[in-house]
């Protein structure tokens, strides 16, 4: 049976549909962005938010007097700001294509929420050096002896933040209420999933913008910049297409048992290590880069005070940025104050010299060899995921209580 010719305009759609109208497997989004992680380390640096969020805080505070700060470059020229706003019009643009953008309100309560979480996420990341994206996974990609700190603290830090969240929905039950739903698992309100065509021509013209942008950075002699925003455009699409959320990799183990954002955030950084060690153990790159003196103390506190904070404001470094551009008004407070925080930890740290005694540089191969020190990490990871996975067979067998 010979099946009839499809007209261009016929597979184009269907082309459009896979991508933009279904959401991407979770385990492999996680796979190409550590791919892209390891690009990123390749060309410049390895991938985090906090670095470029501080950025916009001290920004705002120089702009409006109270804190002044020599050779503060402006966001639109800082490469860790610009990967960041890629992140934020990527997740933009892929939201209007896909028909998921939408204003989203929250209520007061979860705006205030939003503005704590956001002040102990920048806290937490200038102790440990780096968000749950460069302090944990590009650090421990990186074989720094900071992430594993810092992965224990994030686990301590979502523990206790989702007993907190556990008692404040039993309390909102009890009083006939409806707990609010996170912006990472949040159902799309149905008035955005019509069938219009409004934002997907929208979304359209933010990826004609997106181009337009990068060569106007090449064309000005900012090629360096060019990339990090085209890195970050990347980075912004494959999270909102995914929903892969390393909030839910931390916090839905102790939750609701649901394993697979933890899985798939173990072998994403399983993947990113492959990249990062073949670097730096040819020479292609200094083996130290990304090793923060932070162990083991500011990694682990600040990896517990960010981890209580990212999930008290739903959405972590990269997280809170990209849910931003879907329209979460929550994850607005938590950008801004996780900027603000960011700004004035790191000043206070600097000031009271601090900042020397968090810990210091330990470099995994130089202390127990490659051999060893990928191994560990990787056995870790294979653990993580291990556990997760049978934690979430026994929950749904009814082993163990919700």
């Amino acid at each position: 049976m010979v099946l009839p010719a499809v007209s261009l305009g016929v597979f184009l759609g269907e082309q459009y549909q896979k991508i933009f109208t279904r959401p991407w497997p979770v385990i492999p989004s996680a796979l190409i962005l550590g791919a892209l992680n390891a690009f990123l380390f390749a060309y410049d640096r390895p991938w985090t938010a906090s670095d470029g969020v501080r950025n916009w805080g001290d920004w705002l505070f120089q702009i409006t007097g109270l804190v002044e700060h020599s050779d503060l470059l402006p966001p639109h020229l800082y490469s860790g700001s610009v990967l960041n706003l890629g992140v934020l019009f990527g997740g933009l643009g892929a939201a209007l294509l896909s028909r998921e953008f939408a204003l989203r309100a929250a209520p007061w309560y979860e705006l205030v929420k939003g503005a704590v979480g956001g002040l102990m996420m920048g806290a937490g990341a200038m102790a440990a050096f780096g968000c749950n994206i460069g302090g944990f996974f590009s650090a421990l990609s990186a074989l720094s002896a900071s992430g594993i700190a810092m992965m224990a603290g994030l686990a301590l830090g979502a523990f206790m933040a989702t007993r907190l969240i556990l008692w404040e929905r039993t309390r909102l039950i009890s009083a006939g209420k409806l707990p609010f739903p996170a912006a990472c698992d949040a159902p799309l309100p149905a008035e955005v999933a019509s069938t219009g065509c409004g934002k997907p021509l929208a979304g359209a013209a933010v990826f004609s913008a997106f181009v337009i942008v990068g060569y106007l950075y090449q064309s000005l002699g900012y090629g360096r910049q060019a990339v990090f925003w085209l890195f970050g455009i990347a980075f912004g699409v494959v999270f909102q297409r995914s929903r892969f959320c390393l909030v839910r990799a931390f916090r839905e183990p102790f939750l609701s048992g649901e394993s697979e954002h933890a899985k798939a955030a173990a072998l994403g950084l399983v993947l990113s290590l492959v990249g990062f060690s073949i670097l730096k153990a040819t020479d292609l790159k200094d083996p130290t880069d990304w090793v923060f003196p932070s162990y083991w103390q500011g990694s682990l506190l600040g990896g517990a005070v960010f981890g209580f904070g990212m999930v008290v404001a739903g959405g972590c470094g990269a997280g809170s940025i990209w849910r931003a551009g879907e329209g979460h008004l929550k994850l607005w407070f938590a950008v801004l104050f996780f900027a603000i925080g960011a700004s004035l930890a790191r000043l206070l740290l600097v000031r009271t010299e601090l900042i020397a005694r968090l810990g210091g540089r330990v470099f995994l191969p130089a202390e127990i060899g490659w051999a060893a020190a990928i191994g560990c990490v990787v056995t870790l990871m294979i653990s993580w995921y291990l556990v997760t996975e049978w934690h979430e067979q026994r929950r749904q067998a009814g082993v163990l209580k919700l």
